[in-house]
């Protein structure tokens, strides 16, 4: 089944599907699309953007693993959480362009680097190529959906009602998300001296960047009801961390966060180096054969 929208998917269709494959029952038949009066239309598209393309990014560096990942369940496995990832940054690209008056496919593949919002994490090369690492990815796919879980966990309850529409669906993904991470991260920490050596250097890769998850931004103040305050979500990712830590016998990293340009990052659209490379690879085709359909 096809749609001609993002939201179709959302909105009482037989046999409609979530994330191009995965079925879900009617929960969301007659979701109300309506702006929340009390805050700015702008504000919730910022914000929209910031969530969708942290989701986008991080499913882009998962798909790079189709056909290198170690073992032929795993291809399957982190295409499958790159294909959920991509299903949550359509709807959220959608309700950022209803406001923007631009489709999630201009979103996607004709923005530029500054424009992107997502976090440094999600667009840092992890591998499989050169200087890449599958515990590495595990590492970062073990702190993005610990910390997203926890974030759509409280994004139930926006007053935005696509929003939480979005949370609520997207929750039962983020679980098994941080569940796969979570049993990689005690397979490798727990296993052989190589296997623990390698997840711990994937943490001491990845560490640096989390500190950036729970950075308050000026967009969330604005959005009071709405968005969820990024700093509330530390101690629980924390706890669920270390507690991933404790049954794998891996150590915690120091928190030494990445420096920050002008006192901007990721989500002010100042992005690290490999952001630039893997927009070129992600936008190529859309924007060498513009307006092509097939």
């Amino acid at each position: 089944m096809s749609f001609d929208n993002a939201y179709e998917s959302l909105l009482g269709h037989e046999d409609a599907h979530w994330a191009f494959g995965t079925g879900f029952a009617e929960a969301l038949v007659g979701v109300n699309r309506e702006f929340p009066s009390t805050v700015d239309r702008a504000d919730i598209a910022a914000y929209c953007l910031m969530l969708g393309d942290d989701a986008l990014i991080m499913a882009q560096r998962l798909a790079e693993w189709c056909s290198r990942a170690p073992e032929l369940e795993e291809d399957i496995a982190l295409s499958n959480i790159a294909l959920d990832l991509l299903g949550q940054a359509r709807l959220l690209l959608t309700r950022a362009g209803e406001v923007l008056e631009r489709d999630e496919d201009s979103l996607a593949f004709l923005r530029d680097e500054r424009e992107f919002r997502n976090v440094h994490l999600v667009e840092i090369d992890c591998g499989p190529g050169p200087g890449g690492d599958f515990g590495t990815t595990i590492a970062r796919l073990l702190v993005f959906s610990s910390w997203r879980l926890a974030l759509f966990s409280r994004l139930r309850g926006s007053a935005d009602p696509v929003l939480a529409a979005i949370a609520e669906k997207g929750l039962k993904e983020l679980a098994y998300h941080r569940d796969h991470a979570a049993q990689w991260a005690v397979r490798l920490g727990d296993g052989t001296d190589e296997s623990h050596r390698r997840m711990q250097a994937g943490l001491e890769r990845v560490w640096p960047f989390v500190d950036e998850l729970f950075l308050a931004h000026p967009v969330e103040a604005k959005l009071s009801g709405v968005a969820v305050p990024s700093a509330e979500l530390r101690s629980e990712v924390e706890g669920v961390l270390e507690a991933v830590f404790s049954a794998s016998g891996l150590t915690r990293p120091a928190d030494v966060p990445t420096a920050r340009v002008a006192g901007m990052a990721g989500r002010d659209g100042v992005h690290t180096e490999a952001m630039g490379f893997l927009l070129a690879e992600m936008q190529h085709l859309h924007r060498s054969l513009p307006g092509a359909t097939w």
